[in-house]
């Protein structure tokens, strides 16, 4: 064989969302640390995939029954559903809706020999409390001649339930994105969000901006209805009248609520974030407008639109707008409302806007920081203000440096300095993100975000008991998803998130703050994959399934094509052989590589290639080059 038709990379190919897990292998016995994605499951009756595992067969069976053990909320499921996928179709194992702690799914499946994966599906009642947690894991499972194998290494950990506030469709409405949520004083929860009627797409648009209500606490909501919509004005179609990025505040003195959001007039196919999407000035025409609603009575009835532009805006900046999420009403009364805008030059930049006077007169104080955008504030307990910042330098910077932009004021934003935990504490894929404090717990703030440096994903609530300057405890809310997210305190002891999920548009989840006080790191789900001998290697292919080989004697694999929730049987690849050499994979023809020696070393090295995805092995002499 000619050395050149051999490829080597020792990157490990691109997964593309199939590896569901994080892979850990220790050094003295081969172990696979699963950690299980964390996904909100919706009150709302739609299926959700809650496992996946394989069953192997060594020969053909007939399965009879899965056996399941589960949470005490396992009451919450209308309906639970088994099924075996394969390449020329899946099939229907078993389906029950009467759910106890334990219970089994029964019926008949033809298997022939091999690995076959099996999906656990299941719907949820909507009457579900969100403070429940669901958890399953099969335990054993039958077959029709007697047979029975125990299941010792799959287990799932318990799924926190959500309120869906939208699903794509629903309404009539395309998509829900950008929210804001505020608790109003009579104790109800406002939700405000844009209403995209014909696409996800930002501005310029059909939107308006919508508002559901909860009035137990985030258990049960009201339909959405927009509270600014600004029609067709100016003789103007509705695709050219967009209202976006929400801002609610809720004056906790008086009860009266802000929305404040940016309006587009005309300028089709623009955005206002980029060239002359907005311009200096205050023309409808040509400047995005900073718009606001008001409602007296707790969000039942809202105020007509006002345009606040010519009383905020300084004519020479491109843009001003609210930060999308929610304001504040300091302990001295003073409402603070988090904005952003692009300056004469058209480089963005993060502030904040007050009012000493219940909303009579606002005041626009100096910018924060610049190339930054939406943004995020919270009182401390001294009084002075925390400015949380999307960073647009966090684009390119994916180092020890990437985090959040956070400045301190102590004079309502005459001036700025940087916090401590500037760019180190909070890291970001340039995200906005929602930051309050707990008025029941000095010094305590919350924070919420897409905890990944590159990707809009792992929604995390962090907490911090020092007034911001570290975050001691963390909740994953949804590895998959997380995008856009806003922050309540429901009551004393339940936080709430509004948030752009995996599993919907919008989704609401209710947190107890007594969770923070638990132990918030995730414990990885251990299997025993090889007994005796040494010398781990894992793999992912170009398939996506994970390739584990070992031995420093009897050269072994076993194959995962589910993220490591199940593992086929051990195949082998040679014996005697001794793998120090490791394993990859060829990513330009997608061959897996072990490389064996005959024996202890030193002895002759041998390449045992795989083309069928790590299920056989052949051997190959290669040339190595001096």
């Amino acid at each position: 064989m000619k050395d050149d038709k051999i490829l080597f990379n020792t990157h490990q190919p691109s997964i593309n969302g199939i590896m569901k897990r994080f892979l850990t292998l220790l050094t003295c016995s081969l172990t696979l640390q699963a950690q299980s994605s964390t996904t909100p499951l919706l009150n709302d009756g739609s299926k959700t995939t809650f496992l996946t595992f394989q069953i192997p067969t060594n020969g053909e069976k007939t399965l009879s029954s899965v056996e399941f053990s589960g949470s005490k909320h396992l009451k919450d499921i209308a309906e639970i559903s088994l099924t075996h996928h394969r390449k020329t179709g899946n099939r229907l194992f078993a389906t029950r809706k009467t759910i106890a702690n334990s219970f089994a799914l029964k019926g008949s499946l033809n298997l022939p020999a091999g690995n076959h994966l099996f999906e656990l599906t299941i719907s949820l009642k909507s009457s579900a409390d969100l403070l429940h947690k669901i958890s399953l894991q099969p335990t054993k499972y039958n077959f029709s001649d007697g047979t029975t194998k125990k299941i010792d290494h799959i287990s799932s950990r318990p799924q926190r339930l959500a309120y869906p506030i939208h699903k794509r469709g629903d309404y009539n409405c395309h998509t829900f994105r950008i929210p804001g949520i505020a608790r109003s004083k009579n104790g109800h929860l406002l939700a405000v969000a844009d209403m995209r009627y014909n696409s996800r797409r930002d501005l310029q648009g059909h939107m308006d901006i919508g508002l559901r209500i909860s009035k137990d606490g985030g258990q049960t909501w009201s339909p959405p209805r927009p509270i600014m919509d600004m029609g067709e004005h100016g003789g103007k179609s509705q695709d050219q009248n967009g209202c976006s990025d929400p801002c609610i505040l809720v004056d906790e003195e008086t009860g009266q609520i802000f929305v404040a959001a940016c309006w587009t007039h005309g300028k089709p196919g623009t955005h206002q974030w980029r060239g002359n999407g907005s311009e200096p000035g205050f023309d409808i025409d040509k400047s995005t407008q900073f718009i606001v609603v008001r409602s007296t009575d707790h969000g039942a009835t809202w105020s007509k639109p006002e345009n606040w532009t010519k009383k905020l805006k300084d004519p020479s900046w491109h843009l001003f707008a609210p930060a999308p999420g929610n304001g504040i009403t300091m302990k001295d009364g003073t409402l603070v409302m988090p904005t952003q805008g692009r300056d004469a030059k058209g480089l963005p930049f993060s502030n904040i806007t007050w009012s000493k006077d219940h909303g009579k007169t606002w005041h626009v104080s100096n910018h924060a920081r610049n190339n930054t955008t939406e943004c995020a504030v919270a009182e401390l307990s001294d009084g002075s203000l925390l400015l949380n910042m999307r960073d647009n330098r966090n684009r390119a910077d994916k180092s020890g440096t990437n985090g959040r932009a956070i400045a301190h004021t102590k004079d309502l934003g005459k001036s700025w300095v940087s916090h401590s935990t500037d760019h180190s504490a909070l890291p970001e894929p340039v995200c906005m993100a929602s930051l309050i404090a707990d008025p029941y717990r000095k010094g305590t703030v919350y924070f919420s975000n897409p905890n990944n440096k590159r990707s809009r994903s792992h929604m995390t609530l962090r907490r911090s008991t020092d007034d911001g300057k570290t975050w001691s405890s963390q909740i994953l809310l949804d590895t998959k998803g997380g995008a856009y997210s806003s922050l309540v305190m429901i009551d004393e002891n339940h936080l709430g998130i509004l948030y752009e999920s995996s599993v919907a548009d919008m989704i609401f989840q209710k947190i107890p703050i007594s969770e923070f006080n638990e132990e918030t790191s995730e414990k990885p789900l251990i299997q025993s994959l090889f007994k005796g001998e040494r010398f781990p290697n894992i793999v992912v292919s170009k398939e996506g399934t994970l390739i584990a080989t070992w031995g420093n004697r009897h050269i072994r694999a076993r194959r995962s094509t589910d993220g490591g929730s199940s593992w086929g049987p051990e195949i082998t690849i040679t014996n005697p052989g001794f793998q120090g050499g490791g394993t990859t994979v060829d990513e330009t023809t997608g061959d897996i590589l072990a490389f064996v020696e005959e024996n202890h070393p030193p002895a002759n090295i041998f390449i045992y290639r795989s083309s069928d995805d790590g299920l056989t092995w052949k051997k190959e002499t290669p040339t190595i080059r001096p």
